[in-house]
């Protein structure tokens, strides 16, 4: 009987060559095992969107059909076409920097938990219900405490129904916007470097953050927001994509800004349905931030969170 001593070992090829060779301590700074590293790859994210939405801002800024026209808008609210142009030309420029970084990364929008394939589909139409259902909770809780009461209707027939269409299509944007911005290409990428839930606390904590621009908003505003932020990475995790929580972002902001009438992160636009008014101390009503400013509201985003546990239950993994 022979013995092999088997063919002599050959140098690794191609892939794991590269993989292999010993990196400079310089370019381990860029570089991970999976190439760019992810904090890298989010910079170079957030310079391409930064950069697209200033040139095409300065753009549009300067034709003066569109200069004059947001020159006679209100400038301490927001009117539904104001909110349409902002929001769907933020939305444009947040699709087109995710598809630059899918050109870099070669990966697909599904990648960064925006499945084409299901866009506006069932677990947007499931999360519609959610977000408007949590918040009329929220604003029976504070009716029921002699906060809130409406006095009868703002607008009627076509012109309500008018209103009611326009600012459907802003929120379907707002919605888009924020968690695609947050829980989309942010959420996947910062994910692939810390993992899932450590990079939706910090997204959550700039999410939050944010809403601290907004006109009226305050502190305890802005923790609501945060926190919704979690929420909607829960769904994000249980469901495997934004759409969910973009239908449930969508849904929450129309009926706090059209059908309920309140502010919204501080805000209370023309064009709402109801006559309705808050009455007594801000820790019930929310004040001049709005339900989501409420003590109450936190109440409501843990009964949203059970409620997303309870309908998408936690996938069992093979051991």
């Amino acid at each position: 009987m022979t013995i092999d001593a088997g063919s002599p070992e050959l140098p690794p090829q191609g892939e794991n060559a590269a993989a292999l060779t010993p990196r400079s301590p310089f370019a381990s700074i860029f570089l991970g095992p999976n190439g760019i590293r992810a904090g890298w790859r989010l910079l170079i994210f957030v310079v391409i969107f930064l950069g697209l939405a200033r040139l095409t801002g300065f753009a549009i800024h300067h034709i003066p059909a569109v200069h004059a026209w947001e020159e006679a808008q209100p400038k301490d609210t927001m009117t539904a076409a104001q909110g349409i142009f902002g929001e769907g030309i933020g939305s444009l420029m947040l699709i087109l920097a995710t598809l630059i970084m899918t050109k870099i990364e070669k990966k697909t929008y599904a990648d960064y938990n925006l499945p084409l394939a299901e866009a506006f589909g069932k677990r947007f139409w499931q999360g519609i219900p959610l977000g408007l259902g949590m918040l009329s909770i929220l604003m029976g809780i504070i009716a029921a405490l002699h906060g809130f009461s409406i006095s009868g209707f703002a607008l009627g027939g076509a012109e309500a129904a008018r209103y009611g269409a326009l600012f459907g299509i802003v929120f379907i944007l707002v919605g888009f916007f924020e968690e695609f911005s947050f829980r989309g290409y942010m959420q996947a990428t910062l994910a692939s470097g810390i993992g899932f839930w450590p990079a939706a606390i910090v997204l959550s904590i700039l999410f939050g953050a944010g809403h601290l621009r907004n006109e009226g908003e305050m502190i305890y505003g802005a923790l609501m927001a945060a926190s919704f932020g979690l929420v909607a990475a829960l769904s994000l995790r249980r469901t495997g994509s934004i759409w969910f929580a973009i239908g449930m972002h969508a849904s929450w902001d129309w009926g706090e800004t059209y059908l309920y009438s309140v502010p919204d992160s501080g805000m209370v636009a023309p064009g709402h349905l109801l006559n309705s008014s808050f009455h007594g101390p801000a820790w019930i009503t929310g004040g001049t931030v709005g339900p989501e400013g409420s003590a109450f509201a936190f109440l409501t985003l843990v009964l949203w969170a059970v409620a997303i546990h309870f309908l998408f239950p936690a996938k069992q993994t093979a051991t």
